[in-house]
C-alpha cells in the first residue's frame, strides 16, 4: 500500500513539478545568459577583476543548471534506478564543485583591484564560505557513495549495489538545497559587484593592470 501511495505521489509530482519549476528555470537561464555575456565582455576588454567575479558566478550557475535538469527525474521518474542515478549525478556535481580552485586568492585579488567596499567584499566572501561548508558536509556524509557508485566505482559490485540501494534521495536534496542557498547568495551579490567594478576608477585600475601584464 505504501509503495502504491508513493508511486501515485511521484506521478502527481511529475505532472506538477514542471509547472512549479518553470519560472525558476526561466530565471536561472536568464541569469546564466546575462552573466555569461558579461564574462565574455570582461574577457575581451581585459578587465581581469570583473572577469574573476563573473567567472565564479558562472561556475555556480552551470552547476545549478545541471542540477535543475536532473531534479525532476531524481524526484519523480517512475523507474527507481533512474531516480537514483540522477540523484547520484546531483551529488557528484555538488561534491566536485571546487570553490577553492575557482576562487581562492583570485576573488580577494579581484575585490582589491576593483576597490570593492567592505560590505560587498564581506557578502561575496561569506557566500563562498557558506558553499565550502556545504561541500565539506557532502564529502563527509556522502564520500563513500560518491567513490563507490559514480566517481570511481568500487570494483566490488556488491558494495556499489548496496550503496545505491541505501541511497536516500531526500538527504541528497537537503544538501542540494543548502548548496543552492550559498550559490544564490553569491549570485545576488553580482549586481553590487557590477556597480562597483563599473566605476571609472575601478575600470581604470583594471585597464592599467591588464596593460602591465601585457608589457
Amino acid at each position: 500500500m505504501a509503495d502504491r501511495l508513493a508511486a501515485l505521489a511521484r506521478a502527481v509530482m511529475r505532472w506538477w513539478l514542471p509547472f512549479k519549476e518553470r519560472e525558476r528555470a526561466k530565471a536561472l537561464e536568464a541569469a546564466f545568459e546575462t552573466i555569461k555575456d558579461q564574462a565574455i565582455k570582461s574577457e575581451q576588454r581585459g578587465y581581469k577583476a570583473s572577469l574573476t567575479d563573473f567567472n565564479i558566478a558562472l561556475y555556480f550557475l552551470i552547476a545549478e543548471r545541471d542540477i535543475q535538469c536532473l531534479k525532476i527525474d531524481a524526484l519523480t521518474h517512475p523507474n527507481e534506478w533512474k531516480r537514483k542515478l540522477c540523484t547520484r549525478v546531483i551529488l557528484l556535481t555538488i561534491h566536485e564543485w571546487d570553490a577553492d580552485k575557482v576562487s581562492g586568492s583570485a576573488l580577494r585579488n579581484a575585490l582589491d583591484s576593483m576597490g570593492a567596499s567592505d560590505n560587498v567584499r564581506a557578502e561575496a566572501i561569506e557566500a563562498l564560505r557558506a558553499v565550502r561548508i556545504v561541500q565539506r558536509k557532502a564529502r563527509k556524509e556522502f564520500g563513500l557513495l560518491r567513490n563507490a557508485t559514480i566517481a570511481h566505482r568500487d570494483v566490488d559490485a556488491l558494495i556499489q549495489y548496496r550503496a545505491i540501494s541505501n541511497l536516500k534521495t531526500e538527504e541528497v536534496f537537503r544538501m542540494a538545497a543548502e548548496f543552492y542557498a550559498g550559490a544564490r547568495r553569491y549570485v545576488d551579490v553580482i549586481p553590487k559587484l557590477i556597480a562597483e567594478s563599473g566605476t571609472m576608477p575601478a575600470l581604470l585600475r583594471q585597464w592599467l593592470e591588464s596593460n602591465r601584464e601585457q608589457n
